[in-house]
């Protein structure tokens, strides 16, 4: 891998070559290595090759427009910061193009200093998505996003666009969904992960306290206020700001905070001055925030303010196919955790867990399977280790096949038990038998899906490339692509 100590590399993409001469020479007396291509077609082309750190695309060009280009470009070099050209007429094409994931842009004839700043501030942001991508190989850690489903493709997708920049994100789905995770997932992809990334539950305090976690105050301000205590807002000045369950917040605080996010100043209690903050804010709820609008419950414009782009996460129940993964991942982080290793688990035990609807979601199947770790006498987890509701979920909707000499009302009275021995319908059990089958054939669709792909398979599956050449190996997958 290149290092950055190197010379920057700029990819200008124009059909004027005027303009590329013009472009090249201040960027080459600014110290970058500048690579020129006459269309989107002849750019792409040189992508794997030329490795630019940026790209400066013109939106306008015969062939492979900007717009066009842009996608293409994002899809080659995933990461890669693109900053559109564009003339004074197409502005609001430019604003559509950061919409799909442009850094900048700049109006033709670009100023010499404005062009300058805006490619060091794209070179200081590939330098973050570079850093971070190799601290994540070092380290084998993960964004915490397991699965597969085009639900998660999408969550993913969001927060590898909206990471970098600014925009406030609000984050919705229920309780349990992970929330939380994707608050630390866009900031830790942002140009702020060196800032602090603090954390405030809006519906875990009652509203005199929760005012004066957010906004501070000053010594004397009520009864006990024996010193100046700076608020949430303050404490994450530099950083990132997440206010989970932002739909509890009550009316009287929501114009303050409303005030707040508009001004970038918050007025302690008891304060004669307002205070300067620099902050990033996400929030999170697991209300419909329009319909609390509608019912006169949740202001319309902080709701606006705060909904510049949603992020949602989907229950668990709507992505079943990423159950397998979900388990061997919550398995292993648990077995860890307990010093207690889970060798496989029972006939029976995956399509349990597939036939409940898990309400609570992620968080309700890791407390489930941790209550079945804790309760497994061996190493094999067994479909009557899980708790009551589970199988109680499971017996109503699914049905096992009989084997052969035993009738269709014995079997359905033999499901129904939560103490039923799994063993007679080990051979009549559709999918895996254990956690390593379940995982393994997970592994080898995810292969198959993308084409032998290894870093494509790896983002897929929500694990780091080294995980998975580790995981390859195990299950004897190494040559299979």
């Amino acid at each position: 891998m290149r290092e950055y100590g190197e010379s920057r590399r700029v990819l200008v993409v124009d059909d004027e070559p005027a303009l590329r001469l013009l472009v090249g020479a201040v960027l080459h007396d600014a110290g970058w290595h500048v690579m020129e291509a006459e269309s989107a077609e002849t750019a792409l082309s040189m992508l794997p090759d030329a490795g630019p750190d940026v790209v400066l695309l013109d939106m306008r060009m015969p062939g492979m427009d900007g717009l066009e280009a842009l996608g293409a470009i994002r899809a080659a070099v995933p990461g890669v910061p693109v900053v559109m050209l564009t003339a004074y007429g197409t502005v609001g094409s430019a604003v559509d193009a950061m919409k799909k994931g442009a850094f900048d842009y700049l109006t033709k004839p670009a100023d010499n200093e404005e062009l300058k700043a805006v490619l060091a501030k794209a070179w200081d942001y590939s330098r973050l998505v570079a850093e971070n991508r190799e601290l994540r190989r070092e380290t084998g850690s993960v964004d915490g996003f397991i699965g597969q489903t085009a639900h998660m493709e999408r969550v993913r997708e969001l927060v590898a666009q909206a990471g970098p920049t600014e925009a406030t994100v609000l984050v919705t789905g229920e309780s349990g969904t992970g929330k939380e995770l994707v608050a630390a997932a866009l900031h830790q992809s942002s140009m702020r992960v060196r800032g602090p990334l603090i954390k405030v539950n809006c519906a875990a305090l009652p509203a005199d306290l929760l005012e004066s976690e957010l906004f501070g105050y000053v010594k004397g301000a009520f009864t006990g206020a024996n010193r100046d205590k700076p608020g949430r807002f303050q404490l994450a000045s530099g950083g990132t700001l997440f206010l989970d369950e932002i739909g509890e917040l009550p009316m009287e605080l929501q114009a303050k905070l409303l005030r707040a996010l508009q001004e970038r100043m918050v007025e302690p209690l008891g304060g004669v001055g307002a205070v300067p903050v620099d902050v990033r804010i996400i929030a999170a709820t697991n209300r419909d925030l329009a319909v609390e609008v509608a019912a006169g419950r949740f202001r319309e414009d902080l709701y606006f303010r705060l909904n510049v782009l949603e992020v949602h996460i989907p229950p668990l129940r709507e992505r079943m196919e990423d159950l397998p993964l979900l388990v061997a991942h919550l398995l292993e982080k648990l077995g860890r955790k307990n010093r207690k290793p889970v060798r496989e688990v029972g006939p029976r035990f995956l399509e349990a867990l597939a036939g409940y609807s898990w309400p609570g979601n992620v968080r309700e199947l890791e407390n489930a399977l941790e209550r079945a770790l804790v309760l497994s006498r061996t190493d094999s987890l067994s479909v009557t280790d899980l708790p009551p509701q589970v199988l109680a979920g499971h017996a109503a909707p699914r049905m096992v096949p009989a084997p052969v000499g035993v009738s269709e009302e014995e079997a359905m009275a033999s499901s129904m038990s939560p103490f039923a021995e799994p063993e007679p319908y080990i051979a009549y059990r559709p999918g895996p038998t254990s956690l390593d089958d379940a995982e393994r054939q997970a592994l080898m669709d995810a292969l198959d899906a993308h084409g032998g792909h290894r870093q494509k398979t790896a983002d897929a599956l929500g694990i780091s490339r080294r995980t998975l050449q580790y995981k390859l190996r195990k299950y004897g997958l190494a040559r299979r692509g």
